[in-house]
């Protein structure tokens, strides 16, 4: 890793994993089981920069570079898929708000999801619209002092337990006619119908259906300006992308960790299954994708330090640390044998959080089209 991380970085890379490591991998087989996610544990890797810790210091960060938050967002996924969910969860949050809360806004709710006080939700998925984030059907009708909320959203990470949101609609007013905007929602003042939704992935992270019918929020929840959601959600999903490449990264290393103790280790045929020249193929294999992974990502980390909008890179890094995060779980599997389908291992709940990473903030085959998009100023996005 000194390629890419100074000594300081590294420390503090092996501080968090030391950290996690006793605090939090001897819970996780539990956690997952009851579909628990530990809250208190978002106050303990907070002095780490784990949450939020990309915003400036005036907002309740650190102003941790991109590589440095990328670190972080690694050693999370490294020990559980549901903690990177989280940390990504507040930091998309917490850096819609920054960007374009009110004063007011930012007291009532930057503020305590800073201190790890409130949980948020993005709510932009729906029903029948996932990649077509211009599709959405959800629609916010002006009607005095207040808008008319109608439509649902779906696989919304932490909607069951959250107690706001950041809601994207189509906004039907005197001065906007369908474009898409921000509204923050709040469960207590503006109550929505919430339905657990049971995944095969982040099976801790309590992913929800919400329901808005006639759902009334004060003309003050508007967040940004009128029809301008689209763009500031485009934005923050490229850094989503990255997020979700450092997660890969992690999950890969985790998968590839084990796998090499359990060669050295399990014996067949009076042998370490280590000195067998299809064991020691796949680990190479495995070892060679997380490095091209890890590299990619920090290329478009650096390229977001450096200023650049890094559609390109952040893309380039999803589609390939994802897929390669699977395949690396899927050779795992593969070294482990029967024992890899065992929970206590870690293995099966790597092998599905990574198919899983695949999917969010667009699909792969999303991402070539950006990428090809961006590379031959030709749009094949229908």
């Amino acid at each position: 890793m000194t390629h890419y991380l100074s000594a300081d970085q590294e420390y503090l890379k092996e501080t968090v994993r030391k950290f996690l490591s006793r605090n939090l991998d001897p819970y996780i087989t539990d956690y997952e089981r009851r579909g628990h996610f530990p809250f208190e544990i978002m106050k303990d890797i907070q002095p780490f920069g784990m949450v939020g810790g990309i915003l400036d210091e005036a907002h309740g960060g650190m102003d941790l570079s991109f590589t440095e938050w990328t670190l972080l967002v690694e050693e999370a996924g490294y020990h559980w898929a549901s903690l990177r969910a989280a940390v990504n969860n507040a930091s998309g949050v917490s850096l819609l708000l920054r960007e374009l809360g009110t004063k007011s806004q930012k007291q009532e709710y930057l503020e305590p999801v800073m201190k790890c006080e409130r949980q948020g939700w993005v709510g932009i998925t729906e029903p029948d619209h996932g990649s077509n984030v211009a599709g959405i059907e959800t629609r916010a009708v002006k009607q005095g002092n207040s808008y008319i909320i109608t439509g649902s959203k779906v696989f919304i990470t932490f909607g069951q337990w959250a107690d706001f949101g950041i809601l994207v609609a189509k906004t039907f007013s005197d001065t906007c006619d369908g474009k898409l905007s921000l509204f923050i929602v709040d469960k207590d003042s503006s109550p929505y119908i919430i339905e657990p939704v049971e995944t095969m992935i982040l099976r801790s992270t309590g992913t929800a259906l919400l329901s808005f019918d006639n759902v009334k929020v004060p003309s003050s929840s508007l967040l940004g300006r009128e029809g301008e959601g689209l763009k500031s959600i485009l934005s923050s999903l490229n850094k989503g992308r990255l997020n979700l490449a450092a997660g890969s990264v992690g999950y890969a290393q985790a998968a590839l960790d084990k796998s090499i103790e359990y060669a050295k280790t399990r014996k067949q045929f009076n042998k370490l299954i280590g000195e067998f020249q299809l064991i020691q193929d796949k680990i190479v294999e495995m070892q060679i994708r997380t490095d091209a992974s890890r590299a990619l990502t920090y290329n478009a980390a650096r390229a977001l330090d450096e200023g650049k909008l890094s559609r390109v890179e952040c893309s380039i890094a999803k589609l390939y640390a994802t897929r390669a995060g699977f395949e690396v779980a899927d050779m795992a599997m593969e070294v482990h044998g029967g024992i890899g389908y065992a929970t206590d291992m870690g293995i099966e709940r790597i092998f599905r959080d990574s198919k899983g990473a695949m999917i969010p903030e667009g699909t792969s085959n999303i991402q070539k089209l950006i990428i090809g998009r961006e590379l031959l100023g030709i749009s094949a996005l229908l």
